[in-house]
């Protein structure tokens, strides 16, 4: 077997079917299993997804056992030559499996690789590319430098930004939302380290990777991950698990700079709690009423499945315009720069490739609508803010 896919969920199953039904036509030509764990959902995930998706391998947990652990409990069971550890949050591009597996079939010294992930605007994510969190580049985060200077080579490391985003080139940290990873690595370096439950685990285990004398890569074709722009990032809870985990790569694999890292680390988690919590008490001290937006909806459609997109814009009160078009055509790209918030592709007429080409984009230039996707399956319209029915 080529390719065994892993994913973990926990509540977000309609996230995941359309993940799935991605992978599903991205499968087609290739030699495949696919594993989905979840983590004791309480949005009745397993059984929804199960009546969906009866070829996927189910994993029941009966606990949220983090991360690394659902992902290990996979790939003991894996089969593959290859093992893809995906996010729910995410949808692939038909041709992206192949590609992959095309290029580490040519680069035997390949141990991982990861791909060009857009955020829901269609702008890059700079997480796509990291270099090893060393002390000196994880300062350069902390402090700003990296963000200042992101095409410097010494302060920006971190995200590597100073490398083409259209070429293929080696990279240090292959990000978990997508990490593709030849099976004879796993073997020789060992399983995701189960000390990290959430974040943290995808950089030590391409650290492991490079460390045993393989190289990882980076390859330009698109897949969306919606975390980049739903996740909280300001939240105390991400805070603390963020460099939770940062320490504990440090004590792993930097242990003689501990003094170093630790105070200003500590600092850090301090100062940054702090700020969260005065803001928070600002917020709830103004008790203002959060503005209630009425978005506007671009529906892309050749006719079929249009009246249920009508239906779920007009129950959401929102307002939107239709672009009827041929099967396979879409609208011109002069489309982004009018005033909409959303454009809603019909996924069983539009291939989620070119979705992703259509709002792919390679500078912010002025605000643009956000990807939306209609899955006829469950007749939601899919949304970095949720699934709207």
């Amino acid at each position: 077997m080529k390719l065994s896919v892993v994913i973990v969920n926990y509540n977000v199953r309609y996230y995941l079917e359309q993940c799935l039904l991605s992978v599903e036509k991205a499968l087609c030509g290739v030699s495949g299993e696919v594993f989905v764990v979840d983590n004791a959902s309480t949005d009745d995930s397993v059984s929804y997804l199960k009546a969906r998706f009866p070829w996927v391998r189910f994993i029941e947990n009966q606990d949220n056992v983090g991360f690394s652990r659902a992902n290990n409990q996979a790939i003991r069971e894996s089969r593959g030559e290859y093992v893809l550890l995906l996010n729910p949050d995410t949808f692939i591009g038909e041709r992206t499996l192949r590609e992959c597996i095309e290029f580490m079939d040519s680069n035997p010294k390949a141990g991982m690789c990861g791909v060009s992930m857009l955020k829901v605007d269609g702008s890059f994510a700079p997480e796509s590319r990291r270099g090893v969190p060393t002390p000196f580049t994880s300062f350069c985060k902390m402090s700003g430098l990296c963000t200042m200077f992101p095409k410097s080579r010494l302060f920006g490391r971190y995200y590597m930004q100073y490398l083409n985003k259209k070429s293929i080139n080696p990279i240090d940290i292959v990000s978990g939302a997508f990490m593709f990873i030849r099976k004879e690595a796993l073997d020789r370096v060992g399983l995701l380290d189960e000390t990290y439950f959430m974040y943290g685990e995808d950089i030590d285990i391409s650290y492991r990777v490079l460390k045993a004398g393989y190289q990882n890569y980076y390859i330009p074709t698109n897949i969306l991950h919606y975390k980049g722009e739903s996740t909280k990032k300001d939240s105390l809870r991400y805070i603390n698990a963020f460099y939770k985990a940062m320490l504990i790569f440090f004590r792993t694999h930097f242990a003689h700079f501990t003094i170093i890292y630790t105070i200003p680390i500590a600092i850090t988690i301090f100062l940054r709690g702090a700020i969260e919590y005065c803001l928070n008490k600002v917020r709830a001290w103004s008790k203002k009423k959060p503005e209630v937006k009425s978005f506007k909806f671009l529906i892309v459609s050749d006719g079929r499945n249009l009246d249920d997109m009508k239906r779920i814009a007009e129950r959401h009160r929102f307002q939107y315009d239709v672009f009827h078009s041929k099967l396979g055509d879409i609208p011109s790209t002069d489309v982004l720069y009018r005033n909409y918030d959303y454009i809603v592709f019909d996924t069983s007429r539009y291939s989620f490739g070119d979705i992703l080409e259509f709002f792919r984009h390679e500078e912010p230039t002025r605000k643009r609508p956000l990807i939306a996707t209609y899955i006829p399956s469950s007749k939601r319209i899919i949304t970095f803010q949720g699934a709207l029915d």
